[in-house]
């Protein structure tokens, strides 16, 4: 069957909103239910998780990834992660970054790299991820958040596939960032 003769490009499958209920305004997210129209005329519901998005950062140094590893209560087990956070409002991506490298690892960041942006679970959540390469780092002092309870320590790249394998890295950011450096060793080049 040929669409295009009725359909927008990029508008095809497009659901239009008849009606949003909120049902939670948290810290960090909030959940709404949509009530749309699709393309064949009926309707649905959709379960919406609204996030203000958030940043990532691969830091290197001395040929190790610099990771943090904190509990996740949403997988009851710790995690070792690259050092990330949400955007507060207003704030461009670049300066999260920066600010959430020096106050999960002490680390500050001469200059930024980005290397992609990606949506964590499109399914549901409008939740994007700026993934950040940080170049010539300074050693600072770490600044947690009050609620924030994390170690600080760094993995070659043998050793972050060897964590990826055992379950101790299971984040698509930060499995996204072992990857881009392994590409990095192997070409000199980031995948940009």
């Amino acid at each position: 069957m040929n669409h295009s003769n009725q359909y927008e490009v990029g508008k095809l499958f497009e659901e239009v909103t008849i009606e949003t209920k909120k049902i939670f305004d948290g810290k960090v997210i909030s959940l709404q239910v949509d009530t749309v129209s699709l393309p064949d005329g009926s309707t649905a519901t959709r379960e919406i998780v609204k996030h203000p998005g958030a940043v990532a950062v691969l830091a290197i140094r001395d040929d190790k990834m610099i990771v943090v590893e904190q509990y996740r209560k949403p997988l009851g087990k710790s995690q070792v992660e690259i050092p990330a956070g949400k955007l507060d409002a207003g704030e461009l991506p670049e300066a999260a970054a920066k600010r959430e490298l020096e106050e999960e690892t002490g680390n500050q960041a001469e200059s930024l790299i980005p290397l992609t942006s990606f949506y964590t679970s499109p399914g549901f959540a409008d939740e994007i991820i700026h993934l950040f390469v940080a170049e010539q780092l300074v050693q600072g002092s770490m600044q947690t958040d009050e609620d924030e309870f994390l170690e600080v320590t760094a993995l070659t790249l043998d050793e972050a596939f060897e964590a990826i394998r055992a379950g101790r890295i299971s984040d698509a950011k930060t499995i996204s960032a072992v990857y881009a450096w392994q590409i990095k060793k192997l070409t000199g080049q980031w995948p940009l």
